[in-house]
């Protein structure tokens, strides 16, 4: 069964400092969209409040599910400022960029008719 969500989740690598009263953890949060996040590294049992500290700003949230090294978090209020929106934004915006800018230097169009020959790998000769 597919759960159908209000806002799409897009995948990041963003490491996190999750704090409640009485701890802080370590985490890094896996995929993230304005309403909440999934957090890898570390888990806090469902219903307990916390807070997720990216460089300085912090943004609250409840833990709504837990496993063992990972946990969901929702927000009460959607993204609308800060470091953490900002690399949402990067992610989405690198999701949608055409491939052809990530091409590797060795499969993009050369610039001089002598380019190829260089690229043939390991200083080898092909002629």
């Amino acid at each position: 069964m597919q759960i159908q969500r209000a806002r799409e989740r897009i995948t990041v690598e963003i490491p996190i400092v999750v704090t409640t009263v009485l701890d802080s953890l370590e985490g890094t949060i896996v995929d993230l969209s304005e309403g909440g996040a999934q957090v890898i590294g570390c888990s806090l049992p469902a219903k307990t409040q916390c807070q997720i500290d990216l460089d300085g700003h912090i943004v609250f949230g409840t833990v709504r599910w837990s496993e063992e090294d990972r946990m969901g978090i929702r927000f009460p209020y959607e993204l609308t400022e800060g470091p953490l929106l900002e690399k949402l934004e990067m992610a989405r915006a690198a999701r949608r960029a055409p491939m052809a800018a990530y091409q590797p230097a060795y499969n993009r169009p050369s610039p001089t008719p002598y380019a190829p020959l260089m690229q043939s790998g390991f200083g080898r000769r092909t002629r």
